[in-house]
């Protein structure tokens, strides 16, 4: 893949816990980071077409892989910097040339 297909920029988060301020611990999402990323957009395959149909939108983002990316786990969300779309992230793989990392993401779900 070519550097200049990283045209959209994503900010990654990750559950952080905070007191509510009555004794309560909750969850809130914290921005750790922003990048530059390409999107995959996946066409077939039945699972494809069946999550079209219930509103769930999957595709593949790749980032450069760096220190602050290889920190991703599937325990974190992604944000389109420009849409503010929310996806969820299902699948982490870090390609065999180490230069890329793959987010297999869902957009359209908890």
């Amino acid at each position: 893949m070519a550097v200049g297909n990283l045209y959209y920029k994503i900010a990654a988060y990750t559950r952080m816990p905070t007191d509510d301020g009555l004794g309560n611990t909750v969850s809130e999402w914290d921005e750790q980071f922003q990048c530059r990323a390409a999107y995959h957009h996946l066409r077939g395959g039945e699972s494809v077409m069946a999550a079209r149909l219930q509103g769930k939108h999957t595709q593949i983002i790749s980032v450069r892989s760096s220190s602050q990316t290889r920190q991703i786990t599937t325990d974190w969300q992604v944000r389109d910097v420009r849409t503010d779309d929310v996806f969820n992230i299902r699948d982490v793989t870090h390609e065999t040339d180490r230069a890329w990392i793959s987010l297999l993401v869902e957009k359209g779900v908890a």
